[in-house]
């Protein structure tokens, strides 16, 4: 019941074929899920009697509850903003429902049930209170503690010890752009306990063994290539390194790059946090054109003090005779709460580039440095949007930019990420046309190139097309690069990612000037 998308391919034979495949975009027909089971030894198929239009609900997770034959089912509605758990007995097909989470804005799914008690009762995180939190609840749905308390966010599980009633898991309180582990107590008072090592700033991962005694342990900054030990638990006391990674630490610190400075910078009365790498022959006593890597969505963030390889393509700018620069604006995806990541429900494009615009001209009035008159804007997918709404909405702050795989008119996008955050277009017509680049091309002042994949399959180069259209309506000049039936990565086939980035230092080093002044 779903649309069908075609793709053309062009490129690998005379006569062009086209690839079809279903893809519900934002506000059309879904497709209908249910669920069923069936013996192991095979048989007819018994279907679940869950209520409502199957077009119009998600079955985002189902599980079996530990040792026994009923399913936990998670039923969220296609506002994503109510979701209802049913116990299904597999000799009744008449769930019941015993518990309903909602939100004003939207839900995430529970990904780490985990059951305590002989399944008495299971654990859900949720954003109830202001910040998201671990809870249990009880069997019945009666009864929600929480396990976790405080003013700060519950990132991610780690692992359990179920004969010491601890849960571990990854918080970071005074740094949102790091990530350290904690532990508490299932049945405790919500008291949280940091476990990982006060010498190491950064972000830490584990993988932790089913009984919460061992953990292969990953600590890395931005400036320092992972080092992964094993440690042991409850101390968190290293019993061996595994990778220490020295050769890598030694090799990127001989190419005498200079380290990303982590900053904070305002818009209006909110603080961001950010990023910028300066060039090896920085002057402090000159003002140097700025480029800013963006993304902006819910999905993800870049303001991250992590290992990301050494950034070498960013530091390759830099070196060039940029400042490169990150801001992470309201609604990117990091531990600051619901309001910060939920303000932004039925408006996403809009406070992202007013943040990234107010951003980078609070980081001109902290730093002289700054050339505030050559600023360029650039990023991928989600981030290419944000580019071209800054560049529409904000023309006197972005002065060139490139966008890539990016979504011009949000309608193009599927149902499932674009109306969690957009409700639908039929429900939010006002906040589709506020939040996509495509309504506001008319603003166009400075240098814009678009680059797509014709064979994106994600962020459809329809986008590309309708967007092109509209910019020739309106007289503006730009500039375009089309990869042949590369898809949203736009890596495939020879010489692609080479020639991409060098179409992208091209088009900086011609558009806006390199170098101090």
């Amino acid at each position: 019941g779903t649309g069908t998308f075609d793709i053309i391919n062009n490129v690998d034979s005379i006569y062009p074929t086209i690839m079809h495949f279903p893809y519900p975009k934002a506000g059309s027909t879904n497709s209908a899920v249910k669920v069923g089971y069936v013996s192991a030894s095979g048989g007819p198929t018994s279907w679940i009697e869950l209520p409502g239009d199957p077009r119009n609900n998600y079955i985002p997770r189902m599980e079996f509850i530990p040792g026994s034959n009923e399913l936990f089912i998670q039923q969220m509605n296609r506002q994503q903003n109510t979701n209802n758990v049913w116990i299904a007995s597999l000799d009744d097909n008449a769930p019941r429902k015993i518990f309903t989470d909602t939100d004003a804005a939207w839900l995430d799914t529970n990904d780490n049930i985990l059951w305590l008690n002989d399944n008495s009762w299971f654990t859900w995180e949720s954003e109830r209170n202001g910040w998201r939190h671990l809870y249990r609840i009880s069997r019945d749905g009666k009864q929600m503690v929480p396990i976790t308390k405080g003013d700060f966010d519950y990132i991610s599980p780690v692992g359990t010890d179920l004969k010491k009633g601890l849960v571990y898991f990854i918080a970071s309180p005074d740094n949102y752009t790091q990530r350290y582990l904690y532990s508490a107590e299932l049945f405790g008072d919500g008291t949280v306990k940091r476990l990982s090592p006060a010498n190491q700033e950064g972000q830490h991962r584990y993988n932790m063994s089913p009984t919460g005694k061992w953990a292969v342990h990953t600590f890395s900054n931005a400036a320092t290539p992972s080092i992964i030990d094993m440690v042991s638990f409850p101390k968190h006391q290293s019993v061996r390194t595994i990778e220490d990674n020295a050769d890598a630490r030694d090799r990127y610190k001989a190419l005498g790059l200079n380290p990303k400075e982590f900053v904070k910078v305002k818009s209006g009365e909110l603080t961001l946090d950010a990023w910028m790498i300066k060039p090896v022959d920085f002057d402090s006593t000159k003002k140097y054109p700025v480029i800013v890597e963006v993304y902006g969505e819910p999905a993800s963030s870049t303001v991250q003090d992590v290992w990301g390889g050494g950034d070498l393509w960013n530091q390759y700018m830099a070196n060039l005779g940029y400042i490169v620069v990150s801001i992470d604006n309201r609604g990117a995806n990091v531990p600051r709460g619901r309001e910060w990541r939920k303000c932004i429900y039925g408006e996403v494009g809009t406070f992202a580039s007013e943040d990234q615009a107010r951003g980078v001209q609070d980081l001109a009035r902290q730093y002289s440095f700054i050339d505030s008159t050559r600023v360029g804007i650039t990023g991928w997918s989600g981030g290419g949007s944000q580019t071209l709404n800054s560049m529409f909405r904000y023309p006197d702050i972005f002065h060139t930019g490139i966008a890539i795989a990016f979504v011009a008119d949000q309608r193009t996008y599927d149902t499932i990420y674009q109306e969690r955050y957009m409700n639908t277009p039929q429900d939010n017509p006002e906040g589709y046309v506020k939040g996509s680049p495509i309504s506001h091309v008319e603003g166009l002042k400075g240098n814009l190139l678009l680059i797509h994949g014709t064979g994106d399959d994600n962020v459809h180069y329809q986008n590309c097309e309708l967007l092109v259209n509209e910019l020739i309506r309106h007289g503006k000049i730009f500039s375009q690069v089309s990869y042949p039936m590369r898809s949203h990565g736009i890596y495939e086939r020879p010489g692609t990612t080479l020639h991409l980035r060098k179409t992208m230092a091209k088009y900086w080093l011609d558009n806006l000037p390199a170098g101090p002044r």
